[in-house]
């Protein structure tokens, strides 16, 4: 039965830790790491437990593209982070914070939301289970950077998005994950 888990929260408050033991005894999981480089507690963890329960798992930092048929060779995926895919997209997109539009938002905006449902219709199809980390929002000071705000913004319309077609909702604070939805 396929399954979409969403996971948001502050920054260091368990996410990808509860993403990780969410699949601590499956097989043929792929992480994919948006960042270039993977929390190194996190790693080890991972590493750990697959070492200790004969687990293999595959680990690809710098992942960029929801469009790998990499993706659908594993039943199990989870996609850290959302936040940073977003980030990356708006850099890519707008360079130069002073040159945004409401326009350009929206169009940001559209098109990461685009490409992570074309993501979960094809993990959906192949009856897999992904979960996926994304930062949240809500909490946060409205920020004095034009490019954080703008960061903001869009990555709140795109996490509103996600959590409506997810299977479940997760907020995770302190270390500790409440489901939501």
């Amino acid at each position: 039965m396929a399954k979409i888990n969403l996971i948001t929260g502050g920054f260091s408050s368990g996410k990808s830790r509860w993403a990780a033991s969410f699949f601590a005894s499956c097989d043929n999981v792929l992480y994919m790491c948006v960042p270039e480089e993977m929390d190194q507690d996190i790693l080890r963890r991972i590493n750990w437990n697959n070492e200790h329960n004969y687990l293999e798992w595959t680990i690809k930092t710098n992942f960029k593209d929801l469009e790998d048929p990499e993706i659908m060779k594993h039943k199990f995926i989870i996609f850290d982070s959302l936040a940073i895919y977003t980030l990356k997209k708006m850099r890519a997109m707008c360079p130069d914070p002073d040159t945004m539009t409401s326009e350009l938002k929206k169009e940001i905006q559209a098109k990461v939301i685009a490409e992570v449902s074309s993501l979960i219709e094809r993990v959906k199809e192949s009856d897999g289970i992904m979960v996926i980390i994304t930062s949240e929002t809500g909490f946060s000071v409205q920020p004095d950077n034009l490019s954080q705000r703008y960061f903001c913004d869009i990555l709140g319309g795109v996490n509103q998005r996600i959590a409506n077609i997810a299977s479940e909702v997760y907020m995770s604070v302190s270390g500790i994950q409440y489901r939501i939805k």
